[in-house]
């Protein structure tokens, strides 16, 4: 852009001069009020926001600029763009922080209980591991509210029931292989309520 031109002052105001266009034609010269700034000339607005991180400083307090380092020479290697080093990335949000000391911990934790570890020499039959996952199976129904355990078991019992009069009807002819097992199983329910009534009336 060209610098502007001196007003001109007349007797009649102040004017701006006539100039010529890059095509080559010319401007009319333009009569201002006293005072005017030219477009070009006004700042440009900034919020207070804008003004006070201006304002701040780019240091920390008392730190010589000399002594700090720009940001390209941190690092010693050439980046490559669109990798990530996440080796040498540093948590800088607290919530990270505290994650990091929590993994840390954990870490520490599991590797006391690793130590701790006493290892037998004999393997678990696979008699003992299906019977101990058969026990872990059935108690953790018993482990739930009783009152609950009983609803939903009453509720089975219903759809057992409906079942077995559709098939007897004939309205169901041909059953499904777990449709029949259910029904095997309304004696086993029927004894698991009994066993939580027992229960909850001791209580």
């Amino acid at each position: 852009m060209a610098t502007p031109n001196p007003y001109i002052q007349d007797d009649t105001g102040t004017y701006i001069p006539a100039t010529q266009r890059p095509d080559g034609s010319w401007r009319k010269a333009r009569r201002v009020r006293d005072g005017y700034i030219p477009q070009d000339e006004m700042p440009l607005y900034e919020s207070k926001g804008k003004q006070w991180a201006k304002s701040k400083p780019s240091l920390p307090i008392g730190l010589d600029p000399s002594y700090a380092i720009p940001s390209t020479m941190r690092s010693g290697a050439k980046k490559i763009p669109g990798l990530t080093d996440t080796n040498n990335c540093e948590p800088t949000t607290k919530s990270s922080k505290k994650k990091k000391k929590k993994g840390e911990a954990s870490k520490t934790n599991l590797t006391n209980q690793m130590a701790n570890l006493d290892i037998s020499p004999e393997a678990p039959s696979k008699d003992r591991t299906e019977s101990s996952n058969n026990s872990t199976s059935k108690s953790q129904p018993i482990n739930t509210d009783p009152a609950k355990r009983i609803r939903n078991l009453k509720k089975k019992l219903r759809v057992i029931n409906a079942l077995k009069e559709k098939i007897d009807s004939g309205e169901l002819a041909n059953p499904e292989k777990d449709q029949l097992e259910k029904i095997a199983r309304k004696t086993e329910i029927e004894a698991e309520i009994e066993d939580l009534e027992l229960e909850l009336a001791d209580v």
